[in-house]
């Protein structure tokens, strides 16, 4: 069933999207995979089509598309990969801080070039000794005349390698309590003196996805390029984080259905005792569970996006959504490559890349124990 936010327009999109990553994206994933990045050409020619924050206003160089937009653009990638994430990040993720919270100048300045793809980029959140409880950071700016100077390590950043603006969670206030009121955000661009990428980071799966430490060591940040306003950063995260969480539970769905959609055809077609696979009642029952489940997860999600569409704070529903459906993002990797049988854990078939990608899904974006603890708050338990 169509979700109902899906127009005629949506389709028309993903039908024109689909024909670009099959010329763009499919015939070059698994040597992206290799090097380890996605090239900067590629983000160029999502920009020349408009793929690239499409919901931004014309005066910017978007058209002031709907979400929808965004839906159907990080489906389509997401069935290319996982290691596509990066490009949703950038677009629904990233940019909505600029759009929302920057200045007029800020925005004239960086937001055009957002969308030709031209500038990448990310958000330092992380660090080695804070995860998901944002309010122990440790990296710190101090304004010294008319730049901050800035202190710290970020680690784990999407976009890493290639992002052109960072967007950097830090504490501009060390002695406000509670100590969340003195973070602010900063966005640092490349060559700024004394920001440095360290390694790209190796990691279990999204090959493709550019992963790095961050070093600031006395960056100096021009004061004009702080967001919004000084101590409202963690507010402005929580506000975001929403929408956040959403893209990350889009791209489960669209994995688990696209990884049913393999096993489906892969069973069909291998034969055992001289029958296919599919006909086994063992087959048969496992994939008609993972399918009710992705369905039960796809028509929860289609009406959390709905709510989201219509301005609706679903911040409960959001926190289900993500941490039910990467949940099962894992539950689906594993049982479609276990009936892959041994060629599931072949590098030549996509269920194996898919199996080593899924895992990440239920940490990033806030850990899925985080997402439990929102929405036991939210249900009036506990603090």
């Amino acid at each position: 069933m169509k979700a109902a936010y899906l127009k005629e327009e949506h389709e028309m999109l993903r039908t024109s999207l689909k024909k670009f990553l099959e010329k763009e994206a499919y015939p070059f994933f698994n040597e992206w995979e290799e090097k380890g990045e996605v090239p900067r050409s590629f983000w160029k020619k999502l920009g020349e089509q408009g793929y690239l924050c499409p919901w931004l206003e014309d005066e910017f160089g978007g058209f002031g598309a709907d979400f929808g937009y965004s839906v159907v653009i990080n489906e389509e990638l997401e069935k290319v990969g996982t290691g596509l994430i990066g490009i949703g990040l950038h677009s629904d993720i990233v940019v909505p801080y600029l759009s929302h919270y920057g200045t007029v100048e800020q925005k004239k300045k960086w937001l055009p070039k957002c969308v030709t793809g031209e500038l990448i980029t990310a958000v330092a959140m992380t660090e080695p000794g804070a995860g998901s409880d944002l309010a122990s950071i440790r990296t710190s700016a101090h304004l010294d005349g008319d730049h901050y100077v800035l202190n710290g390590e970020k680690t784990f950043i999407t976009n890493g390698v290639h992002a052109d603006l960072i967007l950097v969670v830090c504490k501009t206030d060390t002695n406000v309590q509670p100590s969340h009121r003195g973070i602010s955000l900063l966005v640092v661009e490349r060559g700024t003196k004394g920001f440095s990428r360290g390694k790209k980071l190796k990691k279990v799966g999204l090959y493709s996805q550019d992963t790095a430490e961050l070093i600031f060591e006395d960056a100096r940040i021009p004061q004009e390029n702080l967001i919004g306003e000084e101590g409202k950063g963690f507010y402005y995260l929580m506000d975001q984080l929403q929408q956040e969480r959403l893209i990350v539970a889009i791209g489960g769905i669209a994995a688990s259905e696209r990884m049913l959609e393999l096993t489906i055809d892969y069973v069909k077609n291998r034969k055992a005792f001289g029958q296919s696979i599919a006909s086994f009642q063992n087959t048969q029952f496992k994939l008609a569970e993972l399918q009710t489940e992705v369905e039960i997860g796809r028509t929860f999600l289609d009406r959390t996006i709905q709510s989201h569409m219509n301005g609706e704070g679903v911040e409960k529903e959001v926190s289900m959504a993500k941490w039910w459906i990467t949940d099962l993002v894992k539950k689906v990797a594993s049982s479609c490559m276990h009936l892959h049988g041994g060629y599931g854990y072949m590098e030549e078939y996509e269920i194996a890349r898919r199996f080593r990608d899924a895992p990440v899904t239920a940490i990033y974006a806030g850990s899925n124990e985080i997402m439990k603890s929102i929405i036991a708050k939210k249900m009036g338990l506990g603090k």
